[in-house]
């Protein structure tokens, strides 16, 4: 049987906080959790060095009432907290599917997780571990896409994966326009051009000039992280 072989080496995953949440308010689904983990051991397994951004929206959502009025800055530092939440969700789901992974902290919590420090996470890259970045850039200002676009550069990640609801950028809404088409790819100057809103300006600017490339893809579509990681034809592939 002829094994499949990936098109990339090393890879960062975003993984927007409420992608956890399932079809719940806020918070996380179990089974959505798993279901995700499932499909990044599938790719750890086939040799691939995963990375994963996670945000916090699904958390910080069930306080967002009492956050509006507060300072900007400290609610950002709220938000980061949000995300060593699920980043720890995460690794411990990755555990239980025979994954070894390591949650990496941009803001100092020594007692819960460790801190982000950049020679220690390609370590744990080349010894096939999965590390979670936690806490954006630990930054306040900052939004966890341009964390993904920070960390992706900094590991030497061949391409970062905006895992979304949508299988790919579309002309249109694809779920208010029947007509709308699926870009198969894009340049970054492209996407500019039309303001397509894939990642925000500071995250897009960041992997332009990096010569960086994101996937859109379908995080909830069975499979697609497998077939992104073969070059497959799913979702849309942003380029410089």
């Amino acid at each position: 049987m002829t094994v499949a072989t990936p098109a990339y080496k090393r890879i960062l995953l975003k993984l927007s906080g409420e992608a956890l949440m399932g079809d719940d308010a806020f918070g996380i689904n179990r089974a959505t959790i798993v279901r995700m983990v499932q499909e990044v051991a599938e790719v750890t397994r086939m040799g691939v060095e995963v990375a994963v951004v996670i945000g916090g929206g699904n958390i910080f959502r069930g306080v967002a009432g009492g956050a509006e009025g507060m300072d900007r800055a400290t609610a950002d530092y709220m938000g980061m907290l949000a995300t060593v939440m699920n980043a720890l969700a995460l690794a411990d789901a990755m555990d239980k599917q025979g994954l070894t992974a390591r949650v990496m902290s941009a803001i100092s919590i020594e007692q819960v997780v460790e801190p982000y420090v950049r020679p220690k996470a390609l370590q744990y890259l080349e010894e096939g571990k999965v590390v979670v970045f936690a806490a954006g850039t630990g930054n306040p200002f900052f939004t966890t896409d341009t964390a993904a676009a920070l960390r992706g550069a900094e590991i030497g990640a061949e391409l970062v994966l905006k895992a979304t609801k949508v299988d790919g950028v579309y002309t249109a809404d694809p779920h208010k326009d029947p007509t709308a088409t699926r870009y198969a790819q894009l340049s970054f100057d492209e996407a500019m051009v039309r303001n397509l809103g894939i990642m925000d300006a500071t995250a897009f600017a960041l992997c332009r000039d990096q010569k960086l490339p994101v996937k859109v893809f379908s995080i909830f579509k069975p499979g697609a992280l497998k077939r992104v990681v073969l070059g497959e034809d799913e979702g849309t592939l942003v380029y410089a």
